[in-house]
């Protein structure tokens, strides 16, 4: 078996794919977020296709080979929903097991929440369940106060997302204008050494950038990434441009509001399985209060603590994927692959 690549198209969308695994196995789907791409799974891919697995990965809205619109209206979280409901319809099965990274995990905590009929279950690394969906005013209510006292932090470590809707055009700028020197920034392990620290994203309006105006040229961090898949990466970005990826950012008010409808007033039935970076300072789990509400709305939930930086799935591919197969063959054996 060997990854290969795909179009899904319909008359509203064009989703490219990887796909690797026997075309009858299971459904699992992972799902990228910033400013990532369907390459962010190459480890996942061939591990769960040999188990019997077909295992899925598409570029996102606005990312790669799929389609890039022009207004960050586009990006909101019901209409990228649909998008991977015409995937799944495409692809013949009429479940899936959904794995969300990053802002793929807010699309797979959707699906699993307004069409639990379309989930197995949902795995999701760094970022838990009800949080970022509610919008931003919600995951500011749960920062941790002891580093970011509000006076000096209102909006905590989410301050970046505030300057996203406020100076759009300026902070997407830099990202542009240096995209490969961005993502040899961006891609890095995890930093034991800043836990319990603010995160640098929580100086990004007072800064006027996430990066302090300029992008540092530092070595690329060969344990996240490789240079080829660096290469493919920036083309990528290069091509389309960070105001499809970053408009994701721009829709909190429109995404909370569609989260309004979920079915069974959110709390999800089937198996979750939440994977959390204890060095990702962003999305902050391990001393935060940020995964309380998943705790509560999750009738099936395991989480598991993984050392790793935000790019949990590249730093530490087999810890992510013995995690991912274990849960599956304990708690999901209903779609875990029959022996030919």
């Amino acid at each position: 078996m060997s990854v290969t690549e795909h179009i899904a198209k319909t008359s509203r969308h064009t989703t490219f794919y990887l796909a690797d695994g026997p075309e009858n196995g299971p459904l699992i789907i992972f799902i990228h977020g910033w400013p990532e791409l369907s390459i962010s799974w190459r480890h996942q891919l061939p591990t769960f296709a040999a188990l019997g697995f077909r295992a899925i990965a598409p570029d996102m809205r606005g990312y790669g080979r799929s389609s890039v619109y022009p207004h960050t209206a586009d990006y909101a979280q019901e209409h990228i929903v649909r998008d991977m409901l015409e995937l799944l319809d495409s692809l013949g099965p009429r479940s899936a097991v959904w794995v969300g990274h990053d802002w793929g995990s807010p699309v797979v905590w959707n699906l699993a929440s307004h069409h639990p009929e379309r989930c197995d279950a949902v795995a999701s690394l760094c970022v838990p369940y009800h949080a970022i969906e509610l919008g931003l005013d919600h995951v500011i209510s749960l920062v941790d106060r002891k580093i970011y006292p509000e006076s000096e932090y209102p909006a905590g470590q989410w301050d970046y997302m505030r300057y996203y809707e406020e100076s759009f055009a300026e902070a997407i700028a830099p990202m542009d204008a240096n995209v490969y020197k961005f993502l040899k920034l961006a891609f890095r392990k995890g930093n034991p050494s800043g836990e319990g620290k603010p995160a640098v994203t929580a100086l990004a309006r007072r800064q006027r950038g996430m990066l302090g105006g300029t992008v540092p040229d530092v070595p690329r961090d060969g344990d996240v990434v490789s240079e080829e898949d660096l290469s493919i990466y920036a083309a990528a970005l290069e091509r389309n441009g960070f105001v499809g990826p970053s408009s994701w950012y721009m829709n909190h008010r429109v995404n909370a509001d569609y989260f309004k409808s979920v079915c069974n007033d959110g709390y999800l039935e089937m198996p979750v399985l939440f994977l959390n970076a204890q060095y990702d300072y962003v999305c902050e789990c391990t001393h935060s209060r940020l995964p309380e509400p998943m705790r509560q709305y999750c009738r099936k939930l395991t989480e598991l603590t993984i050392r790793s930086g935000h790019w949990m799935a590249q730093e530490k591919p087999r810890e992510v994927n013995a995690a991912l197969a274990k849960w599956l063959a304990m708690s999901v054996p209903s779609v875990w692959p029959r022996p030919s």
